[in-house]
């Protein structure tokens, strides 16, 4: 499936850097790679928009529920069936399935595998004609090559982890349950420093894309959770 994915998925960025070569001559500091790999993660963003949206809703549902959820654990905490019978009638009131966010989870995780797989070998998936890739020109300003880790070993693993907080602290969902809280505490500092200590030896092409990719989902989810605060409001 990755195989397939990162087949398709590279010839989109083989195609953005045909469109973005074909503009002019190559900026001095900056790649027409790297203006290929921010522009593909963008569309590739754009993509998975309608998923993300829907996952973003799923999850802010979730948290509105919650409080009646545990009150429904608490109260039938020893009547399983009543329990359950009841968090279903719950669900069906408000029109919510528990299981939307793993679902939606599933559908994106091979996509995000396989783009993953190609910014880790383009010349696998993307620029297969021999010896093109490796002639390509791959600056990122201070970065001579995206096929090489940052130099510096600080500034885009920095923002890959800063950009994986500031995200997974929008999307977290809001808990009314202390152990819930703490785990989400403890993951949104985890998350970012795993990313950081990554992102320091993975090639800079592929933490580029992280951090664009970060960017981009945390407009779309401060958009969206405006938006579904308007809603709830008119509501």
């Amino acid at each position: 499936m990755t195989a397939f994915l990162g087949g398709i998925l590279g010839k989109l960025l083989k195609f953005v850097y045909d469109m973005v070569a074909n503009i002019g001559a190559e900026p001095e500091n900056i790649s027409f790679y790297a203006i290929a790999i921010i522009i593909t993660t963008i569309i590739f963003k754009l993509l998975l928009l309608p998923i993300n949206i829907q996952q973003t809703r799923s999850t802010k549902k979730m948290g509105e529920l919650q409080p009646q959820m545990k009150e429904i654990q608490m109260k039938y905490k020893n009547d399983i069936q009543t329990q359950q019978m009841k968090m279903q009638e719950l669900y069906k009131k408000h029109n919510y399935n528990p299981a939307s966010g793993c679902l939606i989870l599933l559908v994106q995780m091979p996509i995000i595998f396989a783009f993953f797989a190609v910014f880790r070998d383009p010349a696998k998936y993307a620029f297969t004609e021999p010896g093109f890739y490796e002639a390509m020109n791959k600056t990122f300003f201070w970065i001579k090559n995206l096929d090489d880790p940052d130099p510096s070993r600080l500034i885009l693993p920095l923002m890959a982890a800063f950009t994986t907080y500031i995200q997974s602290a929008i999307i977290a969902p809001p808990s009314s349950d202390p152990q819930a809280q703490a785990t989400q505490k403890t993951m949104s500092y985890f998350l970012p420093v795993m990313i950081f200590m990554a992102s320091r030896g993975f090639a800079a092409g592929l933490a580029l894309y992280w951090v664009v990719g970060n960017i981009f989902t945390i407009i779309q989810q401060l958009i969206s959770n405006r938006s579904l605060g308007k809603i709830k409001e008119e509501k």
